[in-house]
């Protein structure tokens, strides 16, 4: 259950030191999009700040959340994080089973009424609650039953976000997303299939700093990383705006490292942080692996025409307008130079 540690002194026991701990402050308050003036600010409040209940269900999914965020970078402080809450009920960490389990959320949602933090993934089944049950409760009743007393809710992944794949055509179950049920509590959305690990605990971070939610977007998403598409901070932008793509996987554009917007590439559409953050303690993402984003982090990839399909005009954002926009200006400005300069050495060569 919470206690009366701060989280500093619980850092401190597991070998944090002073300056590992500012630091990561340091880098939190980069990470929200706060000024480096709020550094102080920021260490103080995680230094005061004492640790949470959360209450953690899995309704239909596949654990790829869990066990993304079991393979956070560690043994720094966004690996660790987890000490620093009571995580009282998770499925698939937990010790308990059967009757003990279902016990241990109970007295959690008891003891801390109102101040318990429900991180939520796994889509709900709507159409019978029979396809979903956890102790013979449906996932339904659970949701509504533990959602009353959270602060907050954090909904990860995206079958907790949007439905994700049990809500595919044609849905069987009936499977919405958390905020089509719960719609007095404030909802941070943390998307992705599965998110990125750092944005988890980035968000569990930033509530322990200040006590409410970070800045959302339209559809409730932290904008720290959540804010830009992925295609905005690509290191394959550059071949993008020159016009040069891969026209299979295994062409010299691709073993060149070119922009792989024909293969299906959905970065130009999707926002999320993979660009910069990455995956495995930053190593690399998908794009750099060599196959194109699928939007994961967006309402209803799955059912968008196909993976490998790429983006008509009419899918593309606004800033991805742009940026096309842009590209074929320098092209169009690029090929009337270079004809302007045929022209003029035609006429040179007229004249000798």
């Amino acid at each position: 259950m919470a206690n009366e540690s701060t989280l500093v002194e619980l850092l401190r026991q597991q070998g944090v030191s002073r300056r590992g701990f500012l630091k990561y402050c340091a880098a939190l308050t980069s990470m929200m999009g706060l000024a480096p003036t709020m550094v102080s600010a920021v260490s103080e409040a995680l230094q005061n700040a004492r640790r949470p209940s959360v209450i953690w269900l899995s309704f239909q999914e596949c654990t790829g959340c869990t066990e993304a965020l079991t393979r956070s970078h560690a043994p720094t402080i966004e690996g660790v994080i987890f000490d620093a809450i009571s995580l009282d009920y998770h499925h698939t960490l937990q010790a308990a089973s059967g009757a003990a389990a279902e016990a241990e959320r109970e007295n959690a949602m008891e003891e801390n009424a109102g101040s318990y933090l429900l991180v939520v993934d796994g889509s709900i089944p709507l159409a019978d609650p029979g396809y979903s049950t956890i102790a013979g409760i449906s996932n339904l009743d659970m949701l509504e039953e533990t959602a009353k007393g959270a602060a907050a809710v954090i909904a990860v992944g995206t079958c907790a976000t949007y439905g994700g794949l049990p809500m595919a055509r044609p849905n069987p179950t009936g499977a919405v997303p958390v905020s089509d049920i719960i719609k007095e509590k404030p909802i941070i959305n943390v998307a992705g299939c599965p998110p990125i690990p750092v944005a988890i605990t980035g968000v569990l971070a930033h509530y322990l700093t200040f006590g409410a939610p970070p800045e959302l977007d339209h559809l409730g998403r932290p904008l720290a990383f959540y804010g830009e598409t992925i295609h905005d901070r690509c290191y394959r932008r550059p071949f993008y705006d020159r016009g040069l793509f891969a026209e299979s996987f295994d062409d010299e554009g691709a073993r060149k490292g070119w922009c792989l917007f024909k293969l299906g590439c959905k970065a130009l559409v999707t926002y999320n942080a993979c660009a910069t953050l990455k995956w495995n303690q930053g190593t690399s993402f998908p794009i750099q692996s060599g196959h194109g984003c699928i939007g994961c982090s967006e309402p209803g990839f799955w059912d968008k025409g196909g993976i490998y399909k790429a983006l008509s005009r009419g899918e593309m954002s606004s800033n991805a307008k742009l940026a096309a926009a842009g590209a074929a200006g320098v092209a169009i400005g690029a090929g009337s130079a270079l004809l302007a300069r045929r022209r003029q050495n035609s006429v040179e060569n007229s004249e000798k």
